[in-house]
């Protein structure tokens, strides 16, 4: 049996609207503005692989999970990148 505690929780981080991700698989965060970014949303979604957590706002931000899962949200990269760093509010709510 596998040892339970506080380092076996994955850390959550919040991506927006009560929508949240595991911190240790986001591999990048990118601004959805560029061609490169519109075409590997366009890719993810025909693999199947792209997640909406925008609650239907604006998508300000990309997210690329180690699994090719493309997670689009509605919050600055800025904004979820601070949440990634230690002591980041992880857990903020948007």
């Amino acid at each position: 049996m596998e040892p339970v505690g506080p380092s076996s929780i994955p850390t959550l981080i919040s991506i927006g609207y009560g929508n949240l991700i595991s911190a240790s698989r986001v591999v990048s965060i990118v601004s959805p503005q560029s061609s490169p970014m519109r075409r590997l949303r366009e890719q993810a979604s025909k693999a199947g692989k792209l997640i909406d957590a925008t609650e239907g706002r604006k998508t300000r931000s990309i997210l690329i999970t180690d699994s090719d899962h493309v997670v689009l949200s509605a919050i600055n990269p800025e904004t979820i990148a601070a949440r990634l760093e230690p002591g980041g509010t992880a857990g903020s709510h948007v």
